[in-house]
């Protein structure tokens, strides 16, 4: 997202039923460039750039604690501006207050009242990192009042959110990764 300009590369990202994927080419030819990932997950862009006769970064992942995957557990969020950077949503709790104490929120929270098919409240979070999305249910066809309706329809539905104007994600279970 924070992707550089750099005149020297051009950058290509596919998003479609059948492909996601990321390429990128040189357009001067005297300079190479490579993406890495490492064991832990790391991602570092470098490039060698004739006459300095080395390879620097220009890029890299991830840039705080926060960009770690799956850093907060299940209803919780990630914000490095706070301390601990781990934060249960409005209307949770920490599932083990003894690590939360110690700053270790991988267990995550916990709700405080059941869930309630005939009571369904939303609460708005603005500025937030979508969770993941591996177990949603992606409707590209439908606007946000529709996927409103559509998840106060479904008693498991636990979130939804509008995609760039026009689509619908919907969360069945837990939500992680925000």
């Amino acid at each position: 997202p924070e992707k550089q300009q750099l005149t020297y590369m051009v950058y290509n990202f596919t998003e479609n039923e059948e492909e996601v994927a990321y390429t990128f080419s040189m357009t001067n030819h005297s300079i190479l460039s490579r993406l890495t990932v490492s064991s832990s997950g790391t991602l570092n862009r470098f490039t060698w750039i004739p006459p300095s006769w080395q390879w620097n970064t220009v890029w890299f992942s991830p840039k705080d604690d926060c960009d770690l995957y799956e850093r907060c557990g299940p209803y919780s969020y990630c914000d490095v501006n706070t301390s601990p950077s781990c934060n249960c949503i409005q209307g949770f709790d920490p599932k083990n207050q003894q690590q939360w104490d110690l700053s270790n929120g991988v267990s995550g929270c916990v709700r405080r009242t059941q869930l309630s098919c005939s009571e369904k409240r939303f609460l708005r979070l603005k500025k937030m990192k979508l969770p993941v999305t591996m177990d949603a249910i992606v409707d590209r066809k439908i606007g946000k009042k529709e996927c409103k309706e559509r998840c106060l329809g479904d008693c498991n539905c636990t979130a939804y959110a509008n995609i760039d104007g026009s689509g619908c994600l919907i969360w069945t279970g837990e939500f992680f990764d925000i």
